[in-house]
């Protein structure tokens, strides 16, 4: 079976009574009938705080400021007709009302828009990722869905593109020393020092991915704390395998991971080469150090 991969970004919208706002699906989206969070797919190089914020004016006719991120979860649906399985990372922001009156997408995807209690959403066929942000139980699909593949993008562009998702820990321990790992030669970012994690696996949940990384990469055994943001990355002229043109979006979530019992930190082979090493620093001793992007926005040395 094809796998391919999708990232989207959605927002959970409250009116001044606490109800949430849900589209119903319509008859040309895969789920027709079935009620989620508004919001869809990040376009490449969109940050994907900008995609829900696209994706509601399209969707609702408001215009949203996004306030924060509340979760990031993922699924996967499988197209048995099409023999394809398809991992959709799903990015969840709490959304506030600046302009705009509300109505469903003209001749799109969601063909309702409604308010909803939590009373009201139970009664209702949900999608499971927004069954289980809204804190309701999951519970299956009607068996005829979904009933069509998404369109692909269209055409090829000019170069390689690639759209990557993953997850990174600020990952600390009881001395509140954060533990870092060196980039490997032959890979970008060579020599500097980078947060543990790295892209997730087909059909693994983006904070389950972050902590077999850090086993991975640093030997550690860590719990996640919570999610502190996302991060975009896009560089248009990355050079791929062979030394090819490639159009590079990466997406990345980051979350806060403590390790309460630290070992002396040691790449395992599973790590697959891209880390040198991994190492434990005191908060006095990160300051200074050549760090990626991530890493130094995560540590708070970005600007610095």
């Amino acid at each position: 079976m094809q796998e391919r991969r999708r990232i989207g970004a959605y927002g959970v919208l409250r009116d001044d009574g606490g109800r949430v706002l849900l589209g119903r699906g319509s008859a040309r989206c895969p789920y027709p009938g079935v009620w989620q969070l508004p919001g869809g797919g990040v376009e490449h190089a969109e940050h994907p705080a900008a995609a829900v914020a696209r994706e509601f004016a399209e969707e609702t006719g408001l215009t949203v400021e996004v306030a924060g991120i509340r979760a990031a979860v993922a699924d996967v649906t499988v197209f048995r007709a099409a023999g394809v399985a398809v991992h959709h990372d799903r990015l969840v922001f709490d959304v506030a009302t600046r302009s705009g009156s509300l109505r469903p997408e003209p001749a799109g995807g969601s063909d309702e828009l409604r308010w909803f209690t939590p009373d009201e959403a139970r009664l209702v066929p949900l999608m499971p990722f927004t069954a289980e942000l809204l804190g309701l139980a999951v519970t299956p699909l009607p068996a005829d869905l979904p009933r069509t593949l998404p369109p692909a993008q269209a055409g090829p562009p000019p170069t390689d593109r690639r759209q990557r998702f993953a997850a990174y820990g600020l990952v600390t321990d009881p001395a509140d020393r954060v533990l870092l790992t060196m980039i490997a030669d032959g890979y970008p970012g060579a020599g500097k020092w980078h947060l543990p994690g790295g892209g997730t696996d087909h059909g693994e949940q983006p904070a389950a991915g972050l902590l077999r990384e850090l086993v991975e990469e640093a030997g550690q055994l860590g719990r996640v704390v919570d999610l502190m943001a996302v991060d975009n990355l896009h560089n248009p002229a990355a050079l791929g395998p062979e030394g090819r043109p490639l159009d590079w979006h990466g997406v990345r979530v980051i979350y806060r991971v403590r390790v309460d019992a630290p070992t002396e930190a040691v790449v395992t082979e599973l790590a697959g080469g891209s880390t040198a090493r991994a190492a434990w620093f005191a908060p006095d001793q990160v300051r200074g150090l050549p760090m990626t992007d991530v890493a130094a926005l995560a540590t708070g040395q970005r600007g610095r």
